[in-house]
């Protein structure tokens, strides 16, 4: 994975992460937060899309879309969590 690569995943984490904390809680967690949240709600959806038959490939518009759904639901988890 190159240098553009990466930054370009950098970059949709910190969208999607945004995106889902103003989703979910209201607010964004600044950009080194948003990055965390993108990527691993990424990593989460990449696992959670085919299982239930959506395609995690597709363009830069989709792979935010994709990310910013794992975002959400990884952040609805940590709030139930938080609650118990």
């Amino acid at each position: 994975m190159g240098p553009g690569a990466i930054l370009v995943m950098l970059a949709v984490g910190a969208i999607a992460g945004w995106i889902a904390g103003k989703l979910v809680k209201g607010e964004g967690f600044g950009l080194l937060g948003n990055i965390v949240v993108g990527v691993v709600g990424a990593v989460l959806a990449g696992f959670l899309l085919p299982a239930i038959g959506f395609g995690t490939d597709g363009g830069l518009i989709r792979s935010i879309l994709h990310a910013t759904v794992g975002a959400v639901i990884l952040l609805v988890l940590i709030r139930v969590i938080k609650r118990v």
